[in-house]
Parts: structure tokens; sequence; C-alpha cells
């Protein structure tokens, strides 16, 4: 990370072009004649491009950003290479202003569990780093605090990963909200508390209710409206799910 902002920078030359393989490429600006302008890539190449074409490139200590609206430059090509350049280093939540931006994985991250949980509890967006944890709890927060409903909107292409987000924002309401008397009586005893009933409803939604596409081989097909029900103490209380085609 401190090699990519402690990259050289020139905000006259270095620049974005399209690629076929990359989408956009770095580059550096060699020659301006008209509209045309002529770069040197990353890679060696030297190609003249329209001058529509080029994009502002970022001053490096914007590399790998946690909240691109703070970018000096937010066009296509600095979204992707941030995006990018996050995700290859296992960084999959990535903020823009108030969406919370995720790039699937496809693979099991260790950032889900109640060690997890307890980072991101009751802490202030710019305290941690990006997580979805981190928007569940700011709802739950303005709602203990506001006496509001908080809405969360979870959307997406098919295998983009909704379903399996939606399930760790259930799972991270079950967790806070969890009721101070659950296993009091005997820790030993299997007892099932509501926090597991609700975190165990979506499995059995997508049992009957998922099939394999093209892209997704546990696609959704249908949308899903679920409600988690707190107490006036912020302990869970119940939930719902409605669901359409």
């Amino acid at each position: 990370m401190k090699k990519l902002r402690s990259a050289p920078y020139d905000a006259k030359k270095n620049c974005w072009v399209p690629d076929a393989q990359e989408v956009f490429i770095e580059a550096e600006i060699k020659a301006k004649k008209g509209d045309q302008v002529t770069v040197t890539t990353r890679t060696g190449n030297t190609i003249t491009v329209k001058a529509s074409q080029i994009q502002d490139m970022n001053p490096p200590k914007f590399a790998c950003a946690e909240d691109m609206v703070n970018m000096t430059f937010l066009n296509e090509a600095s979204v992707i290479n941030n995006l990018r350049t996050r995700y290859v280093n296992t960084l999959i939540y990535t903020y823009s202003g108030l969406f919370c931006v995720v790039i699937n994985p496809f693979m099991r991250l260790p950032i889900y569990g109640e060690n997890v949980v307890k980072i991101y509890r009751g802490k202030r967006k710019q305290e941690v780093p990006p997580h979805l944890f981190s928007v569940a709890d700011g709802a739950y927060m303005n709602m203990r605090g506001e006496r509001v409903c908080q809405s969360m909107l979870i959307t997406g292409e098919s295998g983009a990963g909704k379903t399996e987000n939606t399930k760790k924002v259930i799972a991270y309401f079950a967790t806070v909200g969890a009721s101070q008397t659950a296993g009091e009586a005997d820790p030993s005893a299997k007892k099932v508390t509501l926090e597991d009933q609700i975190v165990q409803t979506n499995p059995v939604l997508e049992a009957f209710g998922n099939a394999k596409t093209v892209r997704n081989n546990n696609s959704s097909r249908f949308g899903k409206f679920i409600r988690i029900h707190f107490d006036q103490k912020g302990i869970l209380a119940g939930g719902d799910i409605e669901t359409c085609e």
C-alpha cells in the first residue's frame, strides 16, 4: 500500500486510456496534436487516442481509497481502478458516499465472526474500515437513538452477493440485539433462541425458491422484504419476510 501511495505522479501527464484487456490502463501523455493524444501505456505500448478518451488520474495518496467521494477525480477509470486495487488486496467493501460497494470474492473470508462484530459495534463510519457491519450498525444506532424505523437496500446483478450479504446483515442484528437472558439458565442446554430462528429463516427460503442459472449456482428467484423487530431496549423481538416474484 505504501508503495502505491508513494509512486511518481505528474498531474499533467499521468492519465487513463481505454484498454481491451484491462478496460482502462495507466498511461503517460507524450504529445498532443489537435484532438489526438499520443501516450505510452504502463505496458510500454505507444498509442494515439482521441482527447475525449483520456481520463484524469488521481494522485497516489488516493490509492486504495476507502471512500471514493474523497478522490480528486471521480471518473469511470478511477472508480474501476480503485475497486480493482482493493479487491486484489481482499478488501471487498468500499464506500462511495452513503453507499457501500461490495465485490463478490467468490471465496470465504474470515471477516464476519463475532470478533469482527465487536470491532464495528458502536463505532462511527470513519473509525473503522469499510464493511457491511458498519452500515448495519449505523442503522441499528439510528433506530435506537432516533426511535425511527431504518431501511437498508441490498441490490446488484445475479451472483453479486445480495443473498449472502443479506444473511450477514441479519446475523449482525441477531448478535447485537441478542437477548441478555439467552442461555443463562443452562449453558449446556441446546435451546434454539429467537436469534437462531431468524438467522436460519433465509436458508430455508433459499431451499424452496433458489435455482441454478448460467451466472449463479444459487440464484434467488424472488425478491425479499425482510423486517427485523426490536423492543424498546434494542433487543431482538421478532421478524417477518415478504417475497415477490
